[in-house]
């Protein structure tokens, strides 16, 4: 607890078993082969601002996809009409933001035994799932995440009260873009926010503030076996580098807020609906 507190950051080894990753693997594979998307709503994921605004921020299937799982994809993977110029499998960024509410395999991980322990160690009252996906980061081709906070997508009232949950599914390393953190960079606040956009504007959401430069050298790389688990503050700075290896580093991760005494931004891209309120992370 002391080092999370102090890092902003907590790796624990071997906290889910070959078997459960092995799993969610699996699981997805019969996801993507049942993959339906019409090539009008199939938006490339980027983590660069205005790559950002272009792909998500003018689409409403980004917009609405918190109660649902929907399909993202790499750049450079689609022609102009929308038509993958690589297999559909291979083009593949993340699946989000809903798996953990509508996947029976991913509902029991979120849910599972020794993640709702972990909470109650961790002294969270009333956890509750705001978002889940599933990361590829493709051989060759899987992007870049630049360096950001977690609040600026989530943001509440107070801050801090956001917590990520990252599940290696396979070793990430350096070579095939494991996470790098900047220790301790969860104590300065944010100074930049992705809020929706008002009605009649060109995008959906856009971006509030800015990402001050971070300093490269201050970043420390963290490699994880498969089957480890990454807990991550919401306000430290964290990236990932482009995937030029010739393995794959598939991720499974969840947010989780702490709903005691906290507001959940009105102006945050992703909302609760009837359909889908936050389910309690205690079941």
């Amino acid at each position: 607890l002391s080092q999370l507190h102090r890092d902003g950051f907590l790796v624990l080894e071997g906290f889910f078993s070959a078997e459960e990753c092995d799993s969610m693997r699996s699981q997805i594979q019969g996801i993507i082969a049942g993959m339906e998307v019409p090539p009008h709503c199939r938006t490339e994921f980027s983590t660069r601002e205005q790559e950002q605004l272009q792909a998500q921020g003018s689409s409403d299937y980004f917009l609405t996809s918190g109660d649902k799982i929907r399909f993202f994809f790499e750049k450079g993977v689609l022609d102009e009409k929308g038509n993958f110029l690589i297999p559909k499998e291979k083009s593949i960024s993340k699946i989000g933001h809903a798996l953990h509410a509508h996947d029976p395999v991913f509902k029991q991980i979120t849910h599972s035994s020794k993640v709702q322990e972990l909470g109650r160690k961790l002294g969270l009252e009333r956890p509750v799932v705001v978002q889940s996906m599933y990361i590829f980061k493709q051989p060759g081709i899987g992007g870049e995440v630049t360096p950001h906070q977690d609040a600026t997508f989530l943001h509440t009232e107070p801050l801090g009260r956001i917590l990520g949950f990252w599940i290696a599914l396979e070793d990430a390393t350096q070579e095939n873009g494991c996470l790098w953190f900047i220790p301790g960079s969860h104590t300065n606040g944010i100074t930049r926010r992705m809020v929706r956009a008002p009605s009649g504007a060109s995008t959906c959401v856009e971006f509030v503030g800015s990402e001050p430069a971070y300093d490269d050298s201050l970043f420390i790389p963290l490699p994880v076996k498969k089957g480890g688990l990454v807990l991550i503050h919401g306000e430290v700075v964290h990236k990932s580098e482009l995937n030029s290896s010739g393995s794959s580093r598939h991720a499974f991760t969840f947010h989780v807020m702490e709903a005691e005494g906290t507001s959940w931004s009105k102006e945050n891209w992703l909302q609760p609906t009837p359909e889908l309120p936050f389910p309690s992370l205690y079941t």
